[in-house]
């Protein structure tokens, strides 16, 4: 089997490339807030909200997959990275919102910085089938 989970894999290509270069756009933007000494800003939610929805689109790819049939190498974790990544960057804005100061920027940046480790972490937990 050569590629098969990664062939069709519904949590790759376009995406989540696209996922991942919006939250390492707005971590940018936030480390230099954060620098800066600035709170968080209205560049910020926005971004955390555009943000949420392509990862709303990426998270209803997958299951549209699931429910087609095609199955995560490793569902217990593939369910458990999907949902948090759903939930970081509404995490993201009410932890900023408690902290109206520079550091509420510099959550903003971290978070976004983990949203692409969780993507990859999601691509290799559903490509585990065929191994």
């Amino acid at each position: 089997m050569t590629g098969v989970a990664s062939a069709g894999s519904p949590v790759d290509g376009v995406p989540a490339t696209v996922t991942i270069v919006l939250s390492l756009v707005l971590a940018l933007w936030s480390l230099v807030a954060a620098v800066r000494h600035r709170p968080p800003d209205l560049v910020q939610s926005v971004g955390l909200g555009v943000l949420e929805v392509a990862l709303l689109a990426l998270t209803a790819l997958a299951l549209v997959a699931v429910v087609g049939g095609e199955r995560a190498g490793e569902p217990g974790a593939f369910f458990g990275y999907l949902v948090t990544l759903v939930c970081l960057p509404p995490l993201a804005w009410v932890l900023a919102r408690m902290e109206p100061t520079r550091w509420g920027s510099a959550i903003v940046c971290a978070i976004c910085l983990v949203v692409p480790v969780v993507v990859v972490r999601l691509q290799q937990t559903w490509e585990v089938v065929g191994g």
